[in-house]
């Protein structure tokens, strides 16, 4: 286990020095440069050229990179010259709000992604099967923004009973203080995640079913129940758990729509108005730790995969 776990922390490792290298080129394709995107148009050439020399814009590439990555690493990701603040602050305070958001919608679309997909992979062909089966088509075809509109127009102008804007704070716990703020955003990520993730639980489970394991269970005495719970759902997880480090990505652009909508003070919102206002500085910030976040999600996947079936161990 100990082999495996090097192994792929030092494949992380290697893959997050080429996003460093990626964002690095990135902030070489700013139009203008990097100077005149911060700058802006209203720049001269005299204020270009000191900035440049400053940031170290005017050495060879090899060396700005340099200097790039020991910036990276003591934690400078350059300053929002449209909010006045290092960038790595304002992703300090704005990431857990993000994670926050995340978690709490992945969750919920686990526990109900898992019973539902076990559900129509036991009763395949069953009408049951075939009405849950619209609906996650349903609801993976609806744009999140739309469900995210519905979800404001029914439950907090049809029926007033949420409230249509995020929960605004500066700590988790402020957050948390006014719960019936988040039940929208969550819910609204939530179900577009489920949809995805029962659908795969459903294969994975048929999967399953048609092993040898399952009929040798099964011939010993044992109750279907039991063999879902203790064999099939345990080896249908794997396929889920791989799932769920390779949709980080999407998982973010979710959010930043999700967040856009109902004001929540997240990352995806930070995003939104840099975006918005060419706040190039804090585009680079939040791209670079994305793919931090993406290369973390699949490493701990590759963990997860382990821990639920150790014959992986011994082949990797």
């Amino acid at each position: 286990m100990t082999a495996f776990l090097l192994k792929r922390f030092l494949q992380a490792l290697v893959v997050l020095f080429l996003v460093s290298i990626i964002v690095f080129a990135l902030l070489h394709q700013l139009p203008g440069g990097p100077a005149r995107a911060i700058l802006g148009p209203k720049g001269t050439p005299q204020q270009i050229q000191d900035f440049n020399h400053q940031q170290g814009y005017d050495r060879s590439l090899p060396t700005q990179y340099g200097m790039y990555l020991k910036r990276l690493l003591t934690g400078d990701l350059g300053d929002s010259y449209k909010l006045n603040s290092p960038v790595f602050e304002l992703l300090k305070q704005r990431l857990p709000k993000t994670l926050l958001l995340t978690v709490l919608s992945t969750a919920l679309a686990v526990v109900i992604a898992v019973p539902l997909g076990l559900l129509q992979a036991v009763r395949r062909g069953k009408a049951s099967d075939y009405a849950l089966t619209g609906l996650a088509f349903l609801l993976y075809a609806t744009p999140v923004f739309f469900l995210g509109l519905v979800m404001i127009i029914v439950f907090a102008q049809v029926l007033p009973v949420l409230p249509a804007e995020a929960p605004q704070g500066e700590s988790i716990g402020d957050l948390l203080g006014d719960f019936t703020g988040l039940v929208l955003p969550v819910v609204t990520m939530a179900f577009g995640i489920v949809a995805m993730f029962s659908r795969y639980m459903r294969s994975a489970v048929l999967d399953n079913l048609t092993e040898d394991y399952v009929r040798t269970a099964m011939a010993k005495g044992q109750s279907s129940r039991r063999v879902l719970v203790r064999h099939v759902l345990r080896n249908a997880l794997i396929p889920l758990a791989t799932l769920l480090g390779l949709y980080l990505p999407t998982l973010f652009s979710g959010a930043l729509v999700v967040e856009s909508m109902f004001n929540y003070p997240g990352m995806g919102l930070l995003f939104w108005n840099a975006a918005q206002g060419s706040d190039f500085p804090v585009l680079l910030g939040v791209t670079l730790v994305v793919g931090i976040a993406t290369v973390v999600g699949s490493l701990l996947t590759d963990i997860l995969y382990a821990v639920l079936d150790p014959r992986i161990r011994s082949v990797a």
